[in-house]
Parts: C-alpha cells; structure tokens; sequence
C-alpha cells in the first residue's frame, strides 16, 4: 500500500507576537496489496447538504480511487480489481445502504457510485454498521474502510461506539471530512478513525480538493509499506524551532534554528502502521498577521511514495493595547486659612448643555521592550472662518511592555467632553463639526525597573 496518509497540524490557530506552539507531522504506510489482497469498503456521503457539486466532485474521487486500484492489483485498468481484493460501495443519509457487496468489477462499482442522489439527514452509526456488516464475512484479506462527510451527525445513535466496535475487529478506519455549510467536528473524525488521527483523518474546505484526496489515497496502494524514509522539515523565517518530542517511529534531530530532520527505517512493511513527530516552534518576528508555519517539508523513501503534507497557518497578534482609566469628576473644594482638616460636601452633578464625547484611539510605532512612553494630546476646533481653538491636553503614561522585541502599543479610550459652544461650533446643534487633534510621544526613561528600596 505505501504511504497511504500524510499529514501536519498545529496545536493552536492564534498565538501572542513571542508565543509557541506545538506541530505534528503523521504518516501511515501498510504493505503492497498485490500481496496482501484487501477489501476496501467506500462509505460516501449522500445527505442532503451534499446536493449539487460537491456530489459531484465526490462521485469523480470515488471513482478515481477505484481507477487506481484497478490500476495498482493486476498492472493494468482492466476493468477488474485483482489480485484478490476487492471493493464494496456503501452510502448514507437518513439510513445507510449497502449499494454493492464486495465484487471486482469496476463498471459496477462506478454505477453504484453515479447512481447516488443527495437528500436527506446524516447518520454516521448506521453508515459504519452497515459497512462493518460488510467486512464481517469470513475472509483472510486485510480490512480498509473509507469513510468520506462532510458534516456533523443529524439522524440516528452515537456512531463512536460504533466505529469502535469495527476497529476492534481489525478494520482500518481513514476519515475524510469535507467542511460543508453546517461545519464538521472534527475531534469526531478522529475519534472514529484508527490511531493515530493525524495520519488517518484528512479535512477540506474545498470541493474540489475531494478528486486529490481519494487519488493520494489510492495511489500508495500499490507501494509496500515504505523504507528508509527521511523527512527534512524548514519552517518559516518568522519562526524558530525550540524544541522537538522523541517521534513514535525512528529518530530526529534538529539540524538548525528551524530545521530538523526526521529518519525512519521502515514504516508499515508488515501491516498498517502509523508514526508522528512533534515539534516546539517559537514566532520570533516583531510583525502579526496570518502566517504559514513551514516553508517547506522534503520527503523521500526507497519506494517513492508521492508524499504531500498540508500547510497549516497560524494567526499571530502583535499589538499591546492599553486603556487608560477613565478620568475623575472635578469638584471645587476651599481650603480656608490654616485648616489642616477639610469636610466639604461634593454636592450633586447635573446636566449643564448639551454636548459631545470624543474618543481617539491611537497606535504608539515601534515601542521597544522596558520603555515607558509619555503620550500627549492636543485638540482643537475650528471655526466657520478656519480659526483654531485649544479643546483639550491630555498627558497620558503608557507603561512598559516586557516583550522580546519592539512592537507597536494601541492606546484606547481617549476621551474628550466637547460642549455645544455656539461661537465655535456654527449655530444650531448637531452641525458638523471640525476637529483636529494632535499626537506628541517620547520616551521618558529608558531601561525601567522597580527599585527595591528608597
């Protein structure tokens, strides 16, 4: 069979500017079905969010993992699955049915795939019930169940138990989840799949990619197992590898700050067999945004196996942002003469004019770590004949940040009361209104730190 499943995940979707997270790369090879004969089951999806193309694309990947196999049994497209394997079509909706047993014709497999309609909920439990009935019968063939969704269990039990039961009687179980209108779990697509998920669950967004998965599939079929594998791994520039866990199958090491490289004897020579690695990476760019983690990943075994792993992104948030606390209400107290003592009453605060509340938000570029900045503020209003007039001075402290590197702070919440003043404002209320404010930052120490006494 070859490789029959490569895949890379990140442990996190969003990270701070210096944050780390976790990347598994997966693979699962199993030996060549020219000598291992095995009966593949194909457990399609037909409910009835599957209406129009995805439908479509599924039936020309289904029918193209069946091509291959034809193809990889006997060396020729023959029209029949030899070497004494062989392939069963189950589909599902509300209900599943068996729409072949298990044969060797590819006419009749390929008609049973074109005959399938959308509509219709999902029930996953009947799916896999159904197809563990079809694998159930006495033979010394090696067991492969595909099952293709693309959403969330609607109609029927809980199909965990399920697929449990199916991998507990020696059926290899792949997952391939398509994320369709109403989303996919895809913690269940793992739970149903034979371990380790990583290298036996594969999700899409995209329709089209459905035709490459079943193809990548099938095509390492053909292969035994896989020898002498080496996977060099390079991430991105913005990233740096810290650390990386002992792999499950074979040896790593780290051949540079975001290299490393992965050695595995033999994989799945003898039966189906999965191995992963898991890293530590570290963003270590001063600059957020959506980032792809690795810039490329190198693959090679005796048995050139066609290996694509997937390219997983992360977000990565580099703004501070900082609000300063809101400002006090004044209230005008009198010390008289020499009282060292005072006990006024504040009184009540009512509603002078009407009015407007102003906030700015700024972003402070390029604020290196330890620094604090002080932060100015200056508005203005101008008049119908473009004359200034001061509105406002806020000082503002922005306190430290204690990041790896310079990064860029958002100060939010800057308020300022503006009056309707009829000689400045234009007459009338709710006229426009032209402002002007203006920005003033330095730094005011440099290498900050608390003492620890007068």
């Amino acid at each position: 069979m070859g490789v029959t499943n490569a895949n890379k995940t990140a442990s996190l979707t969003q990270i701070d500017c210096n944050g780390t997270f976790d990347v598994t790369l997966a693979l699962t090879a199993a030996p060549d079905i020219t000598t291992n004969p095995t009966d593949i089951v194909l457990v399609l999806d037909r409910s009835g969010s599957m209406e129009g193309s995805a439908l479509a694309n599924l039936k020309l990947g289904a029918k193209k993992f069946i091509e291959i196999i034809d193809q990889a049994t006997d060396g020729s497209g023959d029209g029949q699955i030899g070497s004494g394997s062989r392939i069963g079509i189950v589909s599902f909706a509300s209900t599943a049915s068996e729409d072949t047993s298990l044969i060797t014709s590819v006419a009749d497999l390929n008609a049973a795939v074109d005959a399938l309609s959308a509509g219709g909920l999902t029930n996953h439990a009947d799916a896999f019930s159904v197809a563990t009935s079809l694998l159930s019968a006495p033979s010394s063939n090696a067991k492969v169940m595909v099952m293709f969704t693309d959403g969330n269990t609607t109609a029927g039990g809980n199909p965990s138990p399920v697929a449990a039961a199916a991998r507990a009687r020696g059926i290899v179980i792949y997952a391939i989840g398509l994320i369709g209108s109403n989303g996919i779990d895809v913690s269940a697509l793992n739970d149903w799949a034979t371990d380790p998920d990583a290298s036996h669950v594969a999700v899409t967004p995209d329709e089209a990619d459905l035709e490459t998965l079943f193809e990548d599939l099938a095509a390492n079929i053909s292969k035994p197992g896989a020898t002498s594998i080496l996977i060099d791994e390079t991430v991105e520039q913005d990233f740096q590898i810290l650390s990386l866990s002992q792999p499950t199958k074979g040896s790593a090491m780290l051949t540079g700050e975001r290299t490393l490289s992965w050695n595995i004897p033999e994989l799945g020579v003898t039966s189906s067999e999965g191995a992963s690695l898991t890293f530590t990476v570290q963003h270590v760019d001063s600059t957020g945004g959506t980032k792809k983690i690795n810039q490329s990943v190198y693959y090679s075994d005796d048995q050139d196996n066609a290996v694509t792993f997937p390219e997983p992104s992360i977000d990565v948030n580099c703004t501070e942002i900082v609000v300063p606390e809101p400002c006090p209400q004044p209230v005008e107290l009198t010390v008289e003469g020499c009282s060292d003592a005072l006990v006024a009453d504040a009184g009540e605060i009512e509603l002078q004019s009407l009015g407007r509340i102003l906030t700015l938000d700024v972003t402070i570029r390029d604020v290196c770590p330890r620094k604090r900045v002080g932060l100015a503020v200056f508005l203005s209003e101008e008049d119908e004949s473009g004359t200034e007039h001061p509105r406002g001075t806020k000082i503002l402290t922005v306190p430290a940040h204690f990041s790896s590197g310079c990064r860029d702070v958002l100060v939010k919440g800057i308020k300022f009361v503006l009056p309707e003043d009829l000689n400045v404002s234009g007459c009338g209320f709710c006229k426009n209104r032209t402002l002007k404010a203006r920005f003033l930052a330095n730094m005011i120490e440099t290498d900050f730190t608390c003492s620890d006494s007068l």
